[in-house]
């Protein structure tokens, strides 16, 4: 039996259209787009194209710059904290479930010099705005909330916390990585990552939109290339591949939302006897993080092999650190230990869904017996 896959919070499936017009770039059109010539002028034309799609998507006031990843993307972002500080501001809010690529890069400012707070969240997984407004002040330099969890699937109000940042005159970041695409993508904050392979598109790409007027040192140095903050040979067939994947995510996003809509009712009917991770309602629902106590997870992923899903956030599952998100929620070690993820995508069916709960359901029934 194939696997099922139910790990789209992880990464997702390459779209069959995306390959298809990423091929040429792989193939024939490998041309440098940092080139003069006519294949060079060919490839850069294509990574335009590319940043177009994307910028379609995006608030109309500012610019994409491509990265490697939505990680690279977020530690460019930070960046911008370096060209205020020097008016005072030195002080970082991010909440305490965002994800390691915000958090452990904030964490890693607060040994440079600047001072770095963890806002709480509340038992649903949402930021308590009275503790978020408390740590605001004339030195408030960046906030850091991230668009949808990526662990919990939990949307947070970024647009009112957008408001309360700008109130005092610090900039937002939105780690969006799980909601481009798929929800609304707030117009109002002043720096923005995605992801490529979130998005049905291809590993190794990311994106940064930034805000007219938000300045940024370079990541990294060489040869002045994206815009001078990012130097390093692009690839178009990396970039189309991003571009592409934005634009059907555009035009099949009402299709997509209900298809999956629909594969979490099913699911949340299967596992009705689980408790639920996080808030019930202002979540995106192709993220259902349950858990059942007593259960050892890690056990029950071994005897599942026919299904792909998680015990938490794929980029921290090799570190053995237990899941930040869950124990800001408040949950017992235990009751960590005794969580799933299954995340919902595109291309799954729901008798995918029906076998990937029968399995589960039953090795987590045999285990408890």
């Amino acid at each position: 039996m194939a696997t099922i896959y139910l790990d789209n919070q992880a990464t997702t499936v390459l779209a069959p259209e995306v390959f298809d017009a990423m091929l040429p770039w792989l193939k024939d059109n490998f041309g440098n787009p940092h080139s003069p010539h006519v294949m060079g002028r060919q490839a850069a034309s294509a990574v335009e194209v590319a940043r177009e799609q994307l910028a379609a998507l995006l608030p109309a006031n500012g610019r994409v710059i491509f990265t490697g990843s939505a990680t690279e993307a977020i530690n460019l972002a930070f960046g911008a904290v370096r060209r205020i500080s020097g008016e005072g501001r030195d002080q970082i809010a991010v909440i305490d479930t965002e994800h390691a690529a915000v958090r452990d890069t904030a964490l890693w400012y607060g040994t440079q010099g600047f001072d770095t707070k963890l806002l709480p969240v509340d038992h649903q997984g949402l930021v308590k705005m009275e503790d978020m407004e408390a740590c605001f002040s004339s030195r408030s330099a960046l906030v850091g909330a991230m668009l949808v969890n990526n662990e919990i699937g939990v949307i947070q109000p970024v647009e009112q916390i957008t408001e309360m940042a700008h109130k005092y005159g610090a900039l937002m970041l939105c780690d969006a990585v799980q909601g481009f695409g798929r929800i609304d993508i707030p117009q109002e904050a002043d720096l923005i990552a995605l992801s490529g392979h979130k998005i049905y598109g291809p590993k190794g790409i990311g994106a940064l939109w930034v805000r007219d007027g938000v300045n940024l040192p370079p990541l990294i140095h060489g040869g002045g290339q994206e815009q001078g903050v990012r130097s390093g040979t692009l690839s178009p067939a990396l970039c189309v591949g991003l571009g592409v994947a934005a634009k059907i995510c555009a035009e099949r996003r009402e299709r997509d939302a209900a298809h999956i809509a629909g594969l979490a009712a099913k699911a949340r009917s299967l596992f009705s006897d689980w408790t639920m991770n996080g808030a019930v309602d202002q979540r995106y629902p192709g993220n259902l993080n349950i858990r059942r106590d007593g259960l050892d997870v890690a056990r029950l992923m071994s005897e599942v092999r026919g299904v792909a899903f998680s015990a938490g956030s794929a980029c921290a599952s090799g570190s053995g650190r237990p899941s930040h998100v869950l124990a800001a929620l408040g949950l017992k070690a235990a009751q960590i230990k005794s969580s799933i993820r299954l995340g919902f995508g595109r291309y799954n069916e729901i008798e995918e869904v029906e076998q990937a709960a029968h399995l589960i359901n039953q090795a987590a029934e045999s285990q408890l017996s």
